[in-house]
């Protein structure tokens, strides 16, 4: 099948790469010329296991390409995919400029008929602002389907080649774009996963629901926590013993210093708003927020009553992605402790094994950043764990404690025993345990 992406950024780059994979000849379009540029080139402009190496090969059979020519790559696709970005405002509105001058560029340019679909998260409604859109540039039969990526960072070429599901909405009556789009989706789903049919509000929906409910566990978990440190339980204990329950489930159920990235935030936010907008007031959802902004405080907390005052402090800071296998740091906790840990006069050494480019436009000269995790440990008065990157979880402790001026840790995500790193002679403080 031939099918244009528009737009190179996270989830257009995995979409088209994949879909190139699976024989498709997909044009991947972007209005920056120099990101073009560096595309054909086999250059990717972020980290995502797997990805480099597939864009590298798809481009070099020629399934793959990249240019700025969104006309030509239209009229030669049967599928167009809309993947631009979609900011948030203050009160989480989802600003639809780039989708809708892309639609219109879009109407102008389809000469048969083409199946347009809305790959980025958008709110309820989209689907439909975006047939109007290209109503007003063409007299050429079209359709518009909505169909949510529900891609994890540090797994995405794994989730779109495996699917849990596959959600595509679209009019019940455009039975033409329904099967194009079964067509398309056929092979990736031949291992069971459902591809679920239902009209464009509820797919639209659907994304802010699941990213939702799963940062409501996050909060939940991350609230039990705190209980336990009040009345001294083990929230790892309560961990499992919920997680065992099939209504339950044991994923999402990790405490830690809160969520961040650019779904979970994002799209509570955008879920509330489109609540408030049609008149309903999402009190859980208001909740989640307020409890994934204290807990990002938490940990620079536990630190001020350890040691009563930071100033002059040396504080090392192993992890900045808000999540391993990434180098994403939209929404990151860690940016809400190193700019506490400053704040209260601490001097920060920070190391991540790929987010220090991204950290360095953020911070600056700000805070010291280390190719290594033990050289952040150098003359550190604690540690502390922010991103649980499997190279931190078992480190040489002898080491550390050489490096570090004193043995404390502050450990954000539990990744180490209590009982361990006190029998190593580590001042030791986790999340809830």
């Amino acid at each position: 099948m031939k099918i244009a992406v528009v737009g190179t950024g996270y989830v257009g780059l995995v979409l088209g790469a994949c879909l190139a994979e699976n024989g498709n000849t997909v044009a991947c379009v972007d209005k920056d010329a120099e990101k073009v540029a560096t595309l054909r080139a086999g250059r990717i402009p972020l980290y995502e296991p797997g990805l480099e190496e597939m864009v590298r090969r798809n481009h070099t059979d020629e399934r793959l390409s990249f240019t700025t020519d969104l006309t030509t790559a239209v009229r030669n696709s049967e599928v167009v995919f809309i993947a631009v970005g979609t900011p948030q405002g203050e009160d989480g509105s989802a600003d639809l400029t780039h989708v809708l001058d892309v639609a219109r560029a879009v109407g102008r340019a389809i000469t048969k008929y083409t199946v347009i679909v809305d790959k980025s998260t958008v709110p309820v409604g989209t689907a439909k602002r975006v047939h109007a859109t290209i109503a007003n540039e063409t007299t050429q039969p079209f359709s518009v389907v909505s169909n949510p990526e529900f891609l994890k960072q540090g797994a995405a070429v794994e989730d779109f080649m495996k699917p849990d599901r596959v959600v595509i909405g679209v009019d019940p009556e455009d039975e033409r774009a329904a099967a194009l789009m079964k067509e398309l989706y056929g092979p990736f789903t031949r291992t069971g996963a459902p591809i679920m049919m239902m009209d464009t509000a509820s797919a639209e929906l659907s994304k802010y629901a699941a990213n939702s409910i799963l940062a409501s566990r996050i909060s939940f978990m991350n609230e039990v926590a705190n209980l336990c440190e009040v009345v001294g339980a083990d929230v790892d204990q309560i961990r499992r013993a919920i997680g065992s329950d099939r209504r339950i489930g044991s994923s999402f159920l990790f405490p830690g210093v809160g969520y961040g990235g650019s779904c979970f935030p994002k799209d509570v936010k955008a879920l509330a708003k489109s609540a408030r907008d049609h008149g309903y007031d999402f009190k859980i959802l208001q909740a989640v927020e307020r409890v994934n902004h204290l807990q990002k405080e938490r940990l620079v907390a536990k630190m001020q009553a350890y040691f009563g005052s930071l100033k002059g402090k040396t504080i090392a800071v192993w992890g900045l992605a808000f999540k391993p296998r990434t180098d994403d740091m939209r929404e990151a906790p860690a940016i809400v402790i190193i700019e506490g840990l400053l704040a209260e006069g601490a001097t920060v050494r920070a190391h991540d094994p790929e987010a220090t480019t991204t950290a360095k436009r953020l911070f600056g000269d700000r805070i010291a950043f280390c190719s290594r995790s033990y050289d952040a440990l150098e003359g550190a008065d604690a540690l502390a764990v922010v991103t649980e990157w499997n190279t931190f979880r078992e480190p040489d402790f002898q080491m550390m404690r050489q490096r570090m001026r004193s043995p404390v840790i502050f450990d954000g995500r539990n990744i180490y025993s209590p009982e361990h790193m006190r029998s190593l002679g580590f001042t030791y403080f986790s999340m809830g345990r």
